[in-house]
């Protein structure tokens, strides 16, 4: 239970690492409004946590279908709506990372290397 719990803290401190992160990416864009800013933190926020949501529930029921071909049956449609929500999420942080490199016309960052920075 203890490490459960532990593997949990780990998750949410990484989480709001990640957060930090992308908040000292968006502070570095000095000609972007604040509000924009206060915007784009929380469509990441919320895209992280759809996606973690969608992944603990998707892990759950993956974890009752394994071996048991019943539940697959029954689950499957529902797991592959997690699948689909993780994905949006995922697209939703591409989107904004597109949206930043828009935003930071002066220096040509390529969408990807934000991905990368914000994602690690």
């Amino acid at each position: 239970m203890s490490k459960t719990i532990d593997d949990l803290m780990e998750k949410v401190t990484d989480k709001e690492k990640r957060i930090q992160k992308f908040s000292d990416l968006l502070d570095s864009l000095e000609s972007t409004e604040d509000k924009k800013k206060m915007l784009w933190r929380e469509i990441y926020e919320n895209a992280l946590n759809d996606r973690e949501s969608a992944g603990f529930l998707f892990t759950d029921l993956m974890t009752q279908s394994t071996g048991n071909s019943a539940n697959h049956a029954m689950f499957g449609p529902i797991m592959s709506k997690y699948l689909e929500r993780m994905g949006k999420s995922n697209d939703q942080i591409l989107r904004l990372a597109e949206l930043i490199a828009k935003e930071d016309q002066g220096v040509q960052i390529n969408p990807d290397d934000i991905f990368n920075q914000i994602g690690s």
